[in-house]
């Protein structure tokens, strides 16, 4: 599980300045695994506001060629897709210095859903904890593909399987997601979003403090995952 101690809120004036410090608390951070077990995972998630700073990340001087990177969900579309997180993290992260970090895909096997869900609980098993979880949140406040209005929600907050399928109601595509529990055991939890209108949606979460309603409480409070937030 993460290290004890509460979430804290991080707040920057500018989106450049907060990509480029949390780019360097990642890199720090997988820096501090590399250097202590040899390896280091990072986990990661899709959308517009993590491309800025996965360009700063993959033009980290760290030894890559020992970081496995992975997503904390996906969208059950190809690979190829335009709405497919994988692509966007090829694209947008797996170049400059990183072309050389080891990639887990999500959907390994695209055709068969349930063999997918299988072998990825086979990889996930041999994989020890993770050093980074790098979350985003929707403006339902979900995280990962932990939607409030899933009806697989309460599963994926409770399962001590790390990897699960959602259909989500009023969000296009099946999705495969990483558990709660998985997704909490990490030595590191952030929390990156940007603008008023998510602040406030964090704000409304903060205050209800209820996961099913809310799912970015999954990772907050005693769960220790930082918020990294600029307007």
């Amino acid at each position: 599980m993460v290290a004890a101690g509460m979430s804290e809120w991080r707040p920057f004036t500018e989106r450049d300045a907060l990509d480029q410090a949390l780019a360097e608390a990642v890199v720090t951070r997988l820096g501090e695994g590399i250097e202590a077990r040899g390896s280091a995972y990072l986990v990661v998630s899709g959308g517009s506001t993590p491309v800025n700073l996965f360009s700063l990340l993959a033009r980290a001087p760290i030894d890559w060629s020992r970081v496995t990177v992975m997503l904390a969900d996906e969208r059950w579309v190809s690979t190829g897709h335009e709405d497919s997180n994988e692509r966007l993290v090829r694209h947008a992260l797996l170049t400059a210095q990183a072309t050389t970090a080891a990639f887990l895909s999500l959907v390994a096997v695209p055709d068969d859903a349930l063999a997918n869900l299988s072998l990825l609980s086979e990889q996930l098993s041999v994989i020890p904890q993770f050093d980074v979880v790098l979350l985003g949140m929707g403006e339902d406040a979900h995280t990962a593909s932990l939607f409030p209005c899933a009806p697989e929600l309460n599963t994926g907050l409770t399962t001590q399987d790390d990897v699960l399928i959602t259909y989500p109601k009023y969000a296009p595509y099946q999705r495969v997601t990483l558990s709660k529990q998985r997704l909490l055991n990490t030595r590191c939890g952030m929390i990156h979003i940007v603008g008023e209108k998510k602040k406030a949606v964090f704000d409304a979460a903060v205050e209800s403090g209820n996961e099913l309603t809310h799912p970015i409480n999954a990772v907050l409070g005693a769960a220790g995952f930082d918020c990294w937030w600029a307007p």
